[in-house]
């Protein structure tokens, strides 16, 4: 009599490979989850570092100024941070984003971030690319989760219009 191997695989074979498995990723999703959380806030952090380079940019290039500001719509400032960013240049060197100036680059925040910035002014540079104002600017990025792990990044924008970072520890 001729004996036939059949390919593939048993059904009790099947259960325990997706049983270990379930088993690996509900060990892994966890640290996945803090993953995500890591590279959410890195990215905010480098595109609000990209909005304030540009700003000072077109500052220095149109010899009038510009800035970057908290926006909802993407078409006036209302220091609405969390929403989105804007980066503008200062056509009329009043230091605030009015009709007919240039609205640069906009950018919508993750909604797994929470970022809170300065009033609805924001940083404002002149035409030397110095900042405007006497202190410091800050910009605060944090994911919504944190389980006190440090992932809350504090971007300064000095005097200079030099942006500096820290890592803090959420509360």
């Amino acid at each position: 009599m001729y004996s036939r191997r059949s390919n593939g695989f048993t059904l009790v074979e099947l259960m325990i490979t997706v049983a270990v498995v379930a088993i690996l990723a509900a060990i892994a999703f966890p640290s996945f989850q803090s993953t995500l959380r890591s590279n959410r806030v890195a990215s905010a952090s480098n595109e609000v570092s990209g909005l304030v380079a540009l700003a000072r940019s077109e500052a220095i290039r149109n010899k009038r100024g510009g800035g970057v500001c908290g926006s909802t719509s993407g078409t006036t400032c209302d220091g609405a941070w969390g929403k989105g960013m804007l980066a503008w240049s200062d056509v009329n060197s009043d230091g605030a984003l009015g009709a007919g100036e240039v609205v640069l680059r906009f950018v919508v925040v993750n909604p797994a971030i929470t970022a809170s910035g300065p009033n609805a002014a924001g940083i404002t540079f002149d035409a030397r690319g110095r900042r405007v104002g006497a202190e410091p600017k800050q910009v605060v990025l944090q994911p919504t989760s944190c389980n006190k792990q440090a992932l809350v990044r504090r971007l300064t924008v000095n005097a200079s219009g030099q942006i500096s970072t820290a890592k803090e520890s959420c509360a």
